[in-house]
């Protein structure tokens, strides 16, 4: 028996021993921290930008080039998860995020950002929520699927939740470029938490269902109408997500609010999307996942009305983003249910990389279309009434999906 061969099934041990609540703890963990560290990045706009004498627009760049990457890395990522498990990518993606700040921390021109901004977009592709929700997914029982991969997804929300006041409270107490150091040991701290993820994946179900190869998952699931109507709302919410964070502040100040109620918006909008997040988690009990979608997304589109309508004040905004938080990544349950109930887990990292892909080419449409639109028209209210259409498309798409299994999985078949 060859080495590897002995720690893969000493790491397929240690998971069979762990109970699913550790195992969701572990994981929870890892997609905290990377997911925090990433939202965390925009604080560091104002310093890097005015150490290295350059305008906004170099950071904003690799900044928009690492959201891509996190996109079209997923499908990869999650591939090499379901093939070879999870251990090896965290700690792959873990040292290529490291490299990334690493890079932060020596810029000394806007090369130096792009190279940055790429290495921690690819790092967190295998360490975000996206790819490891599959993971979770194989672990956990069918009946408490949902619950536990909603646990993954409050695990983002309260990493981007905690990393802000941390990581400022960092940069004030050590400076901006030391604080890149805590990050580095911080993001090292993941490495030991990834063996008792490695092994090869063990999908539930039966041994022919676990035979089926990369290409002939591809093949099925982009053959699959429901696949491709699922992967079209998640385009619209990725739309929603990076608008509104990316915009909001700029807009509230043009209502002549003051300069607190965006960023408090925000966080009420993170608070709230915990409890939307478990709430999406438990639905699966009483309604079908794509009735909990099409819900989600009309409810964003009325939301969104109230940007238009409802007189600009303190109070009206922060109730309209509480609202909008319990409608917020209460999506990524859902969705990644669906494509387990579609597929099965063993090609669901990779398959669910897929989806989320579409969900950053929303997310860069998002934030780019909405700054052309109001540098076109002085106003965000084209903007508003886009996302409102587009929320509208978005529950139109979900609703007619057809929740079952593939015949491959009815059947039994390879």
């Amino acid at each position: 028996m060859s080495a590897n061969s002995a720690m893969s099934q000493a790491q397929a041990a240690a998971k069979a021993a762990m109970p699913l609540w550790l195992l969701v703890a572990i994981v929870g963990t890892i997609v905290g921290i990377s997911m925090g560290r990433a939202q965390s990045m925009g604080l560091y706009l104002p310093p890097v930008t005015q150490a290295l004498g350059v305008g906004r627009e170099p950071y904003a760049l690799a900044m928009a080039v690492s959201q891509l990457l996190m996109g079209v890395g997923a499908p990869l990522s999650g591939g090499l998860i379901d093939k070879f498990g999870a251990g090896r990518v965290i700690v792959l993606c873990v040292l290529t995020t490291i490299a990334g700040l690493y890079f932060m921390y020596i810029a000394t021109t806007p090369a130096h950002l792009l190279v940055s901004g790429a290495l921690m977009g690819i790092g967190v592709s295998g360490t975000g929520v996206t790819s490891l929700v599959g993971t979770i997914g194989r672990l956990a029982p069918a009946d408490k699927r949902l619950s536990a991969i909603a646990s993954i997804g409050m695990s983002a929300g309260i990493g981007g939740f905690v990393s802000l006041p941390v990581m400022h409270f960092i940069m004030e107490a050590v400076g901006w470029k030391q604080s890149l150091v805590w990050l580095m040991v911080i993001t090292a701290t993941l490495i030991p938490l990834a063996y008792p993820l490695g092994g090869k994946p063990q999908a539930q179900g039966t041994t022919a269902q676990r035979q089926q190869t990369f290409t002939e998952a591809m093949g099925e699931a982009f053959t699959h109408p429901s696949f491709w109507l699922l992967t079209g709302g998640f385009f619209v919410c990725g739309f929603h997500v990076a608008f509104i964070m990316v915009h909001l502040p700029a807009f509230v100040a043009d209502q002549g609010l003051p300069s607190w109620v965006g960023p408090f918006a925000l966080s009420v909008v993170g608070i709230a999307n915990i409890i939307g997040t478990f709430i999406a988690g438990q639905s699966g009990k009483f309604v079908q996942k794509r009735q909990g979608l099409t819900l989600i997304y009309l409810a964003r589109a009325v939301l969104f009305l109230g940007f238009i309508f409802i007189p600009p004040s303190p109070a009206s905004v922060i109730i309209t983003c509480g609202l909008l938080g319990l409608f917020w990544l209460s999506t990524i349950p859902l969705t990644s249910g669906l494509v387990a109930t579609f597929f099965g887990t063993t090609w669901m990292s990779m398959l669910f990389g897929f989806v989320f892909l579409s969900h950053q080419v929303g997310s860069f449409l998002g934030v780019w279309l909405a700054g052309r639109l109001y540098d076109m028209t002085g106003s965000y209210t084209a903007m508003w009434w886009l996302s409102v259409a587009l929320g509208v498309v978005a529950a139109i798409l979900n609703w007619p999906i057809s929740e079952k299994p593939v015949a491959r999985l009815a059947t039994g078949q390879a």
